[in-house]
């Protein structure tokens, strides 16, 4: 009971935190002269390397394995998803120059729509119906949520703030689309190479990432790593700020993947969707966003079709197993009429060359019966492993 109180506590405290963060960096101004950070590629690159570190020490002091042995076709793949992972972040960031926090929130659950398009045009993959509904509640809510939404703004008017929620939604649809690629390519990953896990993938992506940023900001014609280090020793207070928001990040991610090996997916999307309202909430009462009732509704709708998709996976999970479950007592039920059968049939006190004969039958059906079993064993870790680390991948993005 204590570890899964940690574990919520802990997934809960990180990630409020880690929003909290996101926000006042991106939206808060500094100092005297009301400057805001604006240096996304600099504020990418500190929690890029944050999360490699965290990621690291988790693999080697928490779980005490080995690092992943890497060769060129690794290292390749890692920075394929590193190039798509680095481009992704600044368009969520511009996005919040333009629409508020419990927007782009909101806006970030609709990840599945891309995943979900991404993974049907890359690789072909096929999806359930109920898949394509949850996406429809889910694009929808978003969409209402945005047309209900009331203009505060004085002297702005009604069109310019309409405006700008479009293209801060544009800038949030391709921030989206780029992390579908992003997921979709783990997935292939992770298929591709059976000895990667999920921890592997924050470690290794995120030094990828951090070396790919390091060679952008060192390029001589780019100001941007001067001017964001003028800004933090002329702002001291934005430098704590980033750095809470890396270092929660990075702890949640422990978290989430501690929780997900203890007690289960399920608990864990549980968690981490009550997480995402938690964070819209804060970012309500806390900053001063007002959303109108028709807003909250639009809300619901979102959460009621990502909790619908939860209840169908693990609907889903539960009549895999049970026919598991059902495959394995018949299975020893057939073995157990067999022994019976041939009990009944052997002849009594057969002479010592049928005997070797007979033992050496069953002595054949016995390693025979046990190669089919390790086989079925072996597949069956083999598609639990794959699962567990496409899970893995689903709350790495969270």
């Amino acid at each position: 009971m204590l570890d899964f109180v940690v574990c919520v506590g802990g997934i809960y405290v990180c990630f409020l935190t880690w929003s909290t963060m996101q926000e006042r960096v991106t939206s808060v101004t500094y100092g005297e002269d009301h400057q805001r950070f604006r240096f996304t590629i600099v504020l990418n690159l500190i929690q890029a390397a944050f999360a490699a570190i965290i990621g690291y020490i988790y693999i080697r002091v928490i779980q005490q394995k080995p690092m992943l042995k890497m060769n060129a076709h690794r290292w390749k793949r890692f920075f394929q998803v590193a190039v798509l992972n680095s481009s992704a972040s600044p368009f969520g960031y511009m996005a919040l120059r333009y629409i508020n926090y419990p927007t782009m929130t909101l806006a970030k659950t609709c990840k599945m729509v891309p995943v979900l398009v991404m993974n049907k045009i890359l690789y072909r993959r096929h999806y359930p119906a109920y898949k394509y509904a949850v996406v429809a509640m889910v694009t929808v809510g978003v969409s209402a949520f945005m047309l209900f939404k009331t203009s505060t703004k004085a002297g702005g008017g009604g069109a310019a703030a309409i405006e700008n929620s479009i293209y801060g939604l544009v800038l949030v649809l391709i921030n989206l689309t780029i992390d579908g690629a992003v997921n979709s390519t783990q997935d292939q990953i992770f298929v591709e190479d059976r000895e990667i896990t999920g921890q592997h993938m924050m470690c290794m992506m995120n030094l990828c990432s951090t070396i790919l940023m390091v060679v952008w900001l060192l390029n001589p014609f780019n100001p941007e790593l001067a001017s964001a280090l003028r800004f933090l020793y002329t702002h001291p207070r934005a430098l704590v700020d980033i750095s809470i928001f890396a270092l929660c990040g990075s702890l949640g991610q422990c978290f989430v993947f501690y929780t997900l090996a203890s007690f289960g997916s399920l608990t864990l999307t549980t968690v981490t969707v009550t997480r995402k309202f938690l964070t819209i909430l804060i970012s309500v009462f806390y900053n001063g966003h007002k959303l109108n009732d028709r807003q909250w509704m639009a809300t619901t709708l979102v959460f009621g079709g990502i909790t619908l998709d939860v209840y169908k996976k693990q609907m889903s999970k539960r009549s895999v197993a049970k026919s598991k479950a059902a495959d394995s007592s018949e299975s020893k039920l057939s073995l157990g009429d067999s022994g019976k059968e041939d009990t009944m049939s052997r002849k009594p006190r057969p002479g010592p060359s049928v005997l070797s004969a007979e033992r050496a039958a069953e002595t054949r059906s016995a390693i025979e019966r046990a190669a089919k079993g390790d086989m079925a064993v072996a597949a069956s870790a083999a598609s639990g492993s794959g699962m567990r680390r496409r899970q893995m991948v689903d709350v790495s993005a969270t």
